[in-house]
């Protein structure tokens, strides 16, 4: 039976000096356990597979084979960015899929929110295996496991969608931060050296974008989706929001109202604005955002977004919301 408490004599990782403690003593352990054999990892660019990633680089190099699947859901800017930290900056063994079509096709049509999740996690299933059984050499599968996933969900994080690989595969896991809560592991990552927008990135649904496209996902409702969350998390950052607000992000319903361009109706689409804070998401509140801000930010999203007429900001705590929409 697998013993999942952690350590007792496991000391919190609180500054630069016992990340590096911890940093040398998973290296040894990875290197140990690993060998000269190959490690296959999903990179998704969120914190935990980016810590994981940049710990295995330190240990085993390009023994390490990173896989990053653009399924088209991830917020602007975040494939590329994964593309030039990781394979730009730490020359690190990247492969990268672009399966945006394949997930969108597979998505045209569905509106109901968790025949879109299905479709998420099985198809990205399928593109990481078809990536796995191309590589020669691969023994080990890492894992961004954390020690709340190992108290809520088991051993396995099946939210990262490679707990449902097929066993013919044989991987052996490679979790080094299974005993780690998710501030030990932003603390770790920054002494790895990763950027502060990925260390700190707020937590993003698995679906992504899939979920905060309600209803039936369109190429040009998704794209408006990714705009105007740029523009509001831009915003944020520079009216001193970032970091203090807990989730922030922008969802557009497949709704339509009539507004006006220039002197012509316009039948166009709503932006709802969502920014929480919460403890540990059970229970969440909503951040008073000043009102002049939300003006700003409506400006912006109604003359830059393509499609978008209105902005609304969800003022509804949970409960009796939810802190996503779907």
């Amino acid at each position: 039976m697998q013993n999942n408490r952690r350590p007792e004599d496991m000391e919190r990782i609180t500054t630069q000096a016992l990340a590096e403690a911890f940093i040398q003593e998973q290296v040894a352990a990875i290197r140990a356990q690993v060998g000269g054999k190959k490690v296959l990892l999903a990179l998704s660019g969120g914190v935990d597979s980016s810590v994981v990633a940049a710990l295995l680089i330190r240990a085993i190099g390009k023994n390490l084979v990173c896989v990053h699947v653009n399924h088209g859901l991830l917020r602007k800017g975040e494939p590329e960015q994964v593309v030039k930290v990781f394979r730009d900056e730490m020359d690190a063994n990247l492969v990268y899929v672009d399966a945006v079509d394949r997930f969108l096709d597979k998505l045209a049509g569905v509106a109901e929110p968790e025949k879109k999740r299905k479709i998420i996690g099985a198809e990205f299933i399928r593109v990481f295996e078809e990536e796995a059984r191309k590589q020669e050499g691969v023994e080990f599968l890492a894992q961004g496991t954390i020690y709340p996933d190992i108290l809520e969900s088991g051993p396995v994080k099946a939210h990262h969608n490679v707990g449902g690989l097929p066993d013919d595969l044989k991987f052996e896991l490679v979790e080094p931060l299974k005993f780690l809560f998710k501030d030990e592991v932003r603390v770790v990552g920054k002494t790895l050296g990763l950027p502060d927008n990925m260390v700190y990135r707020q937590p993003f649904p698995g679906p992504g974008l899939g979920v905060r496209c309600l209803g039936a996902i369109t190429r040009d409702r998704l794209e408006a989706v990714r705009e105007s969350d740029a523009i509001l998390r831009e915003e944020f950052a520079k009216n001193g929001l970032e970091g203090k607000v807990w989730q922030y992000f922008t969802a557009i319903p497949d709704l339509k109202s009539v507004g006006v361009r220039g002197d012509r109706r316009a039948d166009e689409w709503c932006v709802i604005i969502r920014a929480v804070n919460t403890r540990d998401a059970m229970t969440a509140t909503v951040e008073p955002v000043p009102f002049d801000l939300l003006q700003h930010i409506t400006a912006r999203i109604t003359s830059e977004v393509a499609g978008v007429n209105r902005v609304l900001f969800d003022l509804t705590p949970k409960p009796t919301g939810t802190i996503e929409w779907e």
